[in-house]
């Protein structure tokens, strides 16, 4: 009898690292046969994996399936225990789930694949009454997924807030000096964060990485529709204002205009000078932001403070 092609091991970062599609493709294959999703053909020719991400996500017919190596596999009940959560309860499609498992030690979850196409290759060609349009309908997404009700999932980093806002705190200089910030921004860090008052607040329901990537748009009958939600997996419960850092600076990019709407259809009538700071003071603790590479693709603030920076950044109409 042959055997099963299987998923190959991943225990550390380095071992999926060196992983290749070509690596994956048996492996993948096999469980989308097993799974009954796709015209298989030869060789698995009928699943196409999607470029870029952190993680391996393959297009299957009318389906996506997503994988987690084990080095990654934390991730996995994340993304499905959220996805279930919001299903239903948002102004935006999010992809519902077909199938939940583990395979040759790796995570996967299976769910429909959503219609549009990513608001990155999109963006230019949306004009302003587009962008003014999924302006509108995120922030209004935004809001909704804030108001789920906060799932239940066993181990979800980070268990405390509080705790994980100190940590990003002490080590917030070491960590932007790492990702190759200028001393000359590294010694103005402290200063402004002591300076700022960061509230606190009932956790919300947080994507955390919102970003052009993982938005799907789509032209309809009265305008550009946002028609996806993607990639929950570094989903946490925090502060709401965590998540808009990548509002600001992944989807926006210094478009007062689309910031601007997007946040009062979330509900802030006046974004003011306290906002942008603390916007500001976020961007620097986020766990996925890197100022050095913003500075390098945002629009330059008028003096080197992070109070001018905020004020470019973090500007609405």
């Amino acid at each position: 009898m042959t055997s099963r092609p299987a998923l190959p091991p991943a225990e550390s970062e380095e071992d999926f690292d060196d992983l290749t599609d070509e690596d994956l493709r048996p492996g993948v294959a096999a469980l989308c046969r097993d799974l009954g999703v796709g015209d298989l053909g030869v060789g698995g020719s009928d699943v196409v994996r999607f470029p870029g991400g952190s993680l391996p996500v393959y297009a299957v017919g009318s389906a996506v399936l997503k994988l987690f190596p084990p080095v990654h596999l934390d991730e996995f009940p994340v993304e499905a225990g959220v996805l279930a959560a919001v299903e239903g309860r948002l102004p935006v499609p999010t992809p519902g789930v077909r199938a939940v498992g583990e395979r040759d030690d790796w995570g996967y979850v299976l769910m429909d694949r959503l219609r549009g196409e990513s608001l990155e290759t999109a963006w230019n060609g949306l004009g302003a009454e587009g962008r003014d349009s999924i302006a509108t309908q995120l922030g209004e997404a935004l809001a909704a997924l804030h108001a789920v009700p906060v799932p239940e999932i066993d181990d979800w980093w980070p268990e405390d807030w509080d705790d994980f806002v100190y940590t990003q705190r002490a080590m917030c200089v070491a960590r932007h000096r790492g990702l190759g910030l200028a001393p000359e921004w590294l010694a103005k860090v402290e200063p402004f964060l002591d300076g700022v008052d960061l509230p606190d607040g009932e956790p919300v329901l947080l994507h955390t990485e919102i970003m052009r990537q993982h938005l799907l748009v789509a032209p309809g009958d009265d305008g550009w529709r946002l028609t996806g939600l993607l990639d929950f997996e570094p989903a946490v419960r925090g502060a709401r204002e965590y998540e808009f850092v990548g509002l600001g600076c992944s989807v926006a990019e210094g478009d007062a205009r689309f910031l601007g709407r997007a946040l009062r259809a979330y509900g802030y009538a006046d974004p003011d000078e306290a906002f942008r700071r603390r916007m500001t003071a976020w961007t620097l603790l986020h766990f996925y932001s890197n100022v050095r590479k913003y500075l390098d693709r945002l629009p330059q603030p008028e003096e080197p403070t992070f109070e001018s920076l905020g004020d470019r950044w973090y500007a609405t109409e």
